[in-house]
């Protein structure tokens, strides 16, 4: 008799837990209305004009450490015409395949603009796969100056940096250029949460890729674990693929370039060389 009430229980407070996490993680809804760290207080937006797009608070911070930099933005108006290479960059960090991708474009002009899919974190936020399940972190596309995402990583945070440019066509390039921003607009006037297992920077990615090409990047577990990402892309002949990816590896490996450059304003043109 005891043992089938205290059973029982058991089950009837499993059943509570589990309605009040339900009504806890469905009521949560995503916010621009936040306090936001310093370095993610200002949104990126761009405005189109037939082969014009003018992008509009572009991020340039300048750093003296991970932690302490100079904010500043700037406007520009980049013709699609004058698109011509888009790169994938991966930054491998921490342990089990751990890494932070994003994309780079290029026009003919000398001119490159970083995309940057990541976590919109509050003040004194840090990042947690765990509570990157549970509706903790907004969304956010990073639209930034190639000084700025760049030698952040490679030169304060010091983490190993690899750029790779996409083979692709400059249909394709201009496509994608123009849905990241499409997504970037969407998500200043709808915000959404970041999800560790559907929503990160890799997925939304080749969420991207596959939007413009179906099927050109089809499900891996190296697109949750991205440390590997570029072994897929070797893979898929999205990148470089008439080496070893061991010799690849160590061909666009970038850290000492953005370290002996990081002061250049020919910066993106120099790491590239």
């Amino acid at each position: 008799m005891f043992i089938a009430y205290s059973k029982h229980k058991k089950l009837f407070t499993s059943i509570i837990v589990i309605v009040v996490f339900c009504a806890w993680y469905f009521s949560r809804q995503p916010s621009n209305d936040r306090v936001w760290s310093l370095d993610q207080q200002v949104l990126t937006h761009a405005e189109f004009d037939a082969d014009m797009v003018s992008v509009f608070n572009i991020r340039n911070f300048t750093y003296t450490s991970v932690s302490e930099y100079t904010p500043a933005y700037y406007d520009k108006t980049f013709n699609l015409n004058d698109l011509k290479s888009v790169d994938y960059i991966v930054e491998p960090f921490g342990s089990i395949g751990a890494a932070h991708t994003f994309l780079s474009f290029g026009f003919n002009t000398g001119d490159y603009l970083a995309i940057s899919v990541e976590i919109r974190k509050e003040i004194g936020e840090s990042f947690s796969p765990l509570k990157g399940l549970l509706k903790n972190y907004e969304l956010m596309y990073v639209v930034a100056d190639e000084r700025d995402v760049i030698n952040l990583r490679t030169n304060y945070r010091k983490d190993t940096v690899y750029l790779y440019p996409v083979r692709t066509s400059k249909e394709n390039m201009r496509a994608l250029f123009v849905d990241m921003l499409e997504r970037t607009n969407k998500l200043r006037d709808k915000p959404e949460f970041y999800n560790t297992l559907t929503s990160t920077c890799t997925t939304n990615i080749a969420s991207h890729v596959n939007k413009i090409v179906p099927g050109r990047i089809p499900l891996d577990p190296r697109l949750l674990f991205p440390k590997n990402s570029d072994a897929l892309a070797y893979e898929l002949g999205l990148i470089n693929n008439s080496v070893t990816l061991e010799e690849l590896r160590v061909r666009n490996k970038i850290n000492e370039k953005a370290k002996q450059y990081a002061d250049s304003p020919d910066f993106s043109k120099l790491i590239r060389k």
